[in-house]
């Protein structure tokens, strides 16, 4: 194999069809709402690593639990890239009625690209939270927020951070 692109081969890179069963498909017998999507900081210098926290609330009559899905996307790059990368998610028990705080922490590494070697790249991104892949359509609701942050600084290898 001489090409290693990914692009045709897996949905992540296909133009705007969606899969049949993406990440994080499926039901519950609760409903879940966020809010409150917190980046820190919202410009940050090439090398740094992104903060970000969420609330979640089991808005259901039942305990339940739900996967939280952190996505970013490139919203422009030198490189070919996925129309969204996971970067984090976590399993989170929730009882009926309460909320709790989630903290997560997207490193650099998150946000390279390959081009010969692992690089990062100044530009803006948007970072998605919810139950589900962006722009996903399902039968139970989930909201997926998503917010903005800025990257400065000059274009480096990621092996120089």
């Amino acid at each position: 194999m001489e090409n290693y692109t990914m692009e045709g081969r897996t949905y992540r890179y296909y133009g705007q069809g969606a899969p049949l069963y993406p990440f994080g498909y499926g039901l519950s017998y609760t409903t879940f709402g966020y809010r409150d999507l917190v980046l820190s900081p919202p410009v940050l210098p090439v090398c740094a690593n992104l903060s970000v926290s969420v609330v979640l609330e089991n808005t259901g009559q039942r305990d339940g639990e739900e996967v939280v899905q952190l996505y970013l996307r490139w919203e422009q790059s030198s490189v070919p890239v996925p129309r969204w990368q996971l970067v984090a998610f976590r399993r989170v028990a929730v009882p009926a009625g309460r909320e709790t705080k989630l903290s997560f922490e997207v490193g650099a590494e998150q946000r390279a690209t390959w081009a010969q070697d692992w690089h990062l790249e100044p530009g803006t991104f948007t970072l998605f939270a919810g139950g589900q892949q962006p722009e996903q359509q399902t039968r139970a609701p989930s909201a997926v927020l998503s917010s903005r942050f800025t990257v400065t600084g000059a274009a480096r290898p990621l092996r120089g951070c």
